[in-house]
């Protein structure tokens, strides 16, 4: 006590300082620092990745403005029409970026669906080869120029529609033998042919559109859809092959776009016939069984090929259209390393563990009784991946069908009918194609698997290696051919192709196509039809 009698208090000691409950369980807290210590050492320069486990269905961007109106915008039994409105300076400035940059951004317009008037939707344009021409680079490409000349040998009677061209000759290589699709020009279409369209902005009726009814107004749709695709190919090349072939899709069993013919008219310019498709987005994906599901659309130019457990790195392959948030591409991922890791005999025993595989032999058949050249094997990667959050499974769904109908009419259940291919690496263009791949298309070129191997999984002309192991396997062929011979019934046997290609000629027709054109296109699909019909029925193996 200091002289002038003021107790002193006693300083504190540290450890007294701490709160009774941590100096009674320092001991795992200081353990517990230690380890972090270690870890943030040994791991601080590591990337972590989210994984997201939940089954939620919740969508976070949800549709608050359905506009009714008052026709089924896909009934085709009925007429349609759609009026554009825009800028024009917003589209000559959208077009310069295009034609520069390749960047298709969105633009304001006023739509007029079948007399609904919805202001302020976005348009965009649609496509990759397609758009070759638009972009002045003299290339043409596929779907560019319409005078990109055939191959030797092409067959006669390409429908005018398409203006398809000859395929080269030889014919068609079996698919398990990995030959390239050179198509002897049998049937009424030319093998190998490429779709031609000559776009100008000066036609912009005539170009192919992405309307987005939400793009500037959140939460709106049409009838449900957020989102049109005007497809490419109008009047005389109204695409009725694609129609047909979306007919046809629907006995499948498989989810399939709907459709119908329409009249477009832009900035009170001349009226065109086209057609419009339900394009794969959002509520199409949950629209595929109970929507308990996720859905992947495969990007153009995207690869099949594993590149490590991390499910962002396989984003520019991959857009997932739902549950964004309460998802992730971890189940791409996860069946892309299976299939590149599994042995012959382990694919073929436990292939039905991670993908439907009926559905896959359904989807593959259809793909070759139809002679598409740009399904999931093609260049433009045109397929979907849907996974089951019940079974755990995917099963592979297709889209863009305006390649169909235009190979070699003879192609049988074994023959490739892409524009390249094969298990061993080799590639092909088309006859009649441009030196080197045209910009904004897939570059070629096969995917080195894990062991080294050559896979073709990318877009390119290459292949898609979950296909091609899946034809290569004697175990699964039976349930292919199971499959093949099951959709020969339904498409060509039973007559259904024909009936379906008289409604769907009437209903352009309804639209407003020409008559003398039209009919010409018709009969010439027609003949396609035909020489498939009767060409399948002489093989054993189809008709069992």
């Amino acid at each position: 006590m200091p002289g002038n009698g003021t107790p002193v208090r006693a300083r504190r000691r540290l450890k007294d300082r701490v709160p009774v409950r941590l100096r009674h369980h320092w001991k795992p807290v200081g353990a517990l620092c230690a380890g972090l210590a270690v870890m943030v050492y040994a791991f601080g320069d590591a990337r972590v990745s989210p994984y997201v486990t939940s089954s939620s269905r919740v969508e976070a961007d949800v549709i608050t403005d359905d506009v009714r109106g008052t026709v089924d915008v896909y009934d085709t039994s009925v007429a349609h029409s759609i009026q554009l409105e825009y800028d024009q300076t917003e589209f000559d400035k959208m077009m310069k970026e295009f034609q520069e940059d390749g960047n298709k951004e969105y633009i304001k317009a006023d739509l007029t669906v079948d007399g609904v008037y919805l202001q302020d939707v976005g348009l965009r344009l649609k496509g990759n080869s397609t758009l070759m021409s638009l972009r002045g680079n003299g290339q043409g490409g596929p779907g560019g120029g319409r005078n990109t000349p055939g191959g030797a040998g092409g067959g006669q009677g390409a429908p005018a529609p398409q203006q398809q061209q000859g395929g080269g000759a030889g014919g068609q290589g079996g698919q398990r033998q990995g030959a390239a699709a050179g198509g002897a020009g049998g049937g009424g279409m030319g093998g190998g042919g490429m779709t031609q369209y000559n776009l100008s902005e000066d036609k912009p009726e005539e170009l192919p559109w992405l309307i987005k009814v939400d793009e500037f107004v959140e939460g709106r749709a049409y009838q449900g859809e957020r989102e049109i695709s005007l497809r490419p190919g109008s009047n005389q090349q109204v695409p009725v092959n694609e129609a047909l072939t979306l007919n046809l899709m629907d006995t499948s069993g498989l989810k399939n776009e709907r459709y119908a013919f329409t009249s477009v008219q832009v900035n009170d310019g001349p009226e065109v016939t086209r057609l419009m498709v339900e394009n794969p987005d959002t509520e199409y994906a949950d629209s595929v069984g109970d929507g308990n599901g996720v859905m992947y659309k495969a990007r153009a130019g995207s690869s099949f090929s594993y590149v490590g457990d991390d499910p962002t790195d396989y984003e520019e392959s991959f857009k997932q259209l739902n549950k964004v948030g309460s998802q992730d591409l971890e189940p791409v991922m996860k069946l892309i390393r299976w299939v590149d890791q599994a042995s012959d005999g382990e694919f073929e025993k436990n292939l039905d563990q991670y993908v439907d595989v009926e559905s896959l032999a359904t989807y593959v058949a259809a793909q070759n009784l139809l002679l598409n050249s740009d399904d999931m094997a093609g260049p433009g990667q045109n397929y979907l991946l849907w996974y089951d959050l019940d079974t755990k499974k995917f099963t592979v769904l297709g889209w863009d069908y305006n390649l169909t109908l235009s190979g070699n009419a003879t192609t049988g259940p074994d023959d490739e009918t892409g524009m390249g291919g094969g298990t061993d690496g080799d590639t092909a263009m088309p006859e009649g194609a441009p030196e080197g791949m045209p910009e904004g298309m897939p570059g070629g070129g096969a995917d080195q698997g894990q062991n080294g191997e050559s896979r073709m999984g990318n877009g390119g002309m290459g292949g898609h290696v979950l296909k091609e192991r899946f034809l290569a396997s004697d175990t699964l062929d039976g349930v292919y051919k199971k499959a093949y011979r099951e959709l020969y019934e339904k498409f060509y046997s039973s007559g259904t192709a024909l009936k379906a290609l008289d409604s769907v000629a009437d209903q352009a027709g309804t639209a407003g196509a020409d008559g003398d054109e039209l009919d010409s296109a018709v009969e010439n699909l027609r003949k396609t039809v035909q020489e498939r019909t009767a060409a399948l029925a002489k093989d054993e193996e189809v008709t069992g």
